[in-house]
């Protein structure tokens, strides 16, 4: 039997604080900080609601985080 998969580690990091910061530098933040997915979306795009452990994701209107949250 194959072993079950082991879900990326969350880091312990507060996302609302890369809400102002652009786009660019919170992506590479978020990076270096352990997040293994980082998707950065527009205002109102349409995505599936799955939580994903180990995911930030980032709202960014005119280049900037709006809106940042886990999974």
């Amino acid at each position: 039997m194959a072993p079950i998969p082991t879900p990326p580690a969350e880091p312990h990091d507060n996302p609302d604080a890369y809400v102002g910061l652009e786009q660019g530098r919170a992506e590479r933040l978020a990076r270096e900080k352990g997040w293994s997915t980082v998707r950065s979306l527009p205002p109102g795009a349409i995505i599936t609601m799955e939580y994903r452990s180990g995911r930030l994701n980032f709202e960014v209107k005119d280049g900037r985080v709006a809106r940042s949250w886990k999974g």
